[in-house]
């Protein structure tokens, strides 16, 4: 993980599926274990994915809130 990551999940919206249009860092817990059982998609998107769903599983999301304060 590098720390421009973590701005991206603030910044990047998803850009297909169920939830696509919202932030990354505003995708419910249960989409994103749907993803860590399915398996995460290739590339850019499935690494911030893969990161938001360990801040989520591991209750961290506030680490978060100054990055979106700075938005």
């Amino acid at each position: 993980m590098n720390p421009e990551d973590l701005e991206r999940l603030v910044t990047l919206k998803m850009p297909f599926g169920k939830y696509e249009g919202t932030l990354i860092a505003d995708l419910p817990g249960p989409y994103l274990n749907w993803f860590a059982r399915k398996g995460f998609p290739e590339g850019q998107i499935g690494r911030l994915l893969h990161l938001m769903h360990e801040i989520d599983h591991n209750g961290l999301k506030e680490l978060l809130e100054p990055l979106r304060a700075r938005q």
